[in-house]
């Protein structure tokens, strides 16, 4: 079978969380480029894989997914990864609560930083609005509060285990890590930890190696 193929530029968190998750399952893929300065995201052939006209959009044979977290759910069902624990009805459960605490607590507030720290300054040329950033700042301590809390307890988000719900966070918090506001994390010692523990995963680590080829 031909590689899957993952459509949209490598340094998009969301191309990035499907390109770990098919590192962990050591799947082949191909990364497809698609040129968001030109809108070659809103016009055909791009919008019939993804009709919202964003990325990712990911195609393995006749399948043609899109949304990131729904791509690194086969990804892993396919594969039969335990990064989802379907084998286990609340562990999984827990996955699922601390993917969904992901996506809207700490992506939620984490995309206007990534958006006013990178993608202003260095593709559109325009300034970065530091209120912007410093009220998206306050969003993220108080979700690293609760955070810093479930992690006194586990040591991963869903328990024990690493998950999904885990290394679903490397994408956003690659770029906070290389913002001027890391030092957010100081406060937060058992999330600094656990930041560098999925940090170190070899999926995570060479996808991170990647980018910074290609930001280089």
């Amino acid at each position: 079978m031909a590689p899957a193929k993952v459509y949209g530029p490598a340094m998009s968190t969301n191309v990035m969380r499907i390109l770990v998750c098919l590192e962990e399952v050591g799947a082949e893929y191909e990364v497809v480029p698609v040129d968001m300065s030109t809108g070659e995201h809103k016009r055909p052939p791009h919008i019939s894989r993804n009709p919202f006209g964003q990325v990712p959009a990911f195609e393995d044979g006749d399948l043609t997914l899109f949304e990131s977290r729904a791509i690194s759910k086969y990804i892993l069902r396919k594969h039969g990864s335990d990064l989802l624990r379907e084998s286990n009805l609340s562990e999984s459960a827990m996955v699922d609560v601390w993917l969904e605490v992901e996506s809207s607590h700490f992506d939620g507030a984490m995309s206007p930083i990534i958006f006013q720290c990178f993608i202003v300054p260095m593709f559109m040329g325009g300034a970065t609005d530091m209120a912007v950033v410093n009220e998206s700042l306050e969003k993220l301590k108080k979700a690293l509060e609760v955070y810093q809390a479930q992690l006194s307890k586990s040591k991963y988000l869903a328990g024990d285990f690493i998950s999904l719900a885990d290394i679903s966070h490397l994408p956003t918090v690659y770029y906070l890590l290389a913002s001027a506001h890391a030092s957010v994390l100081d406060a937060y010692p058992r999330v600094k930890g656990w930041i560098d523990d999925v940090m170190q995963r070899p999926s995570v680590k060479k996808v991170t190696e990647a980018m910074k080829t290609h930001s280089a």
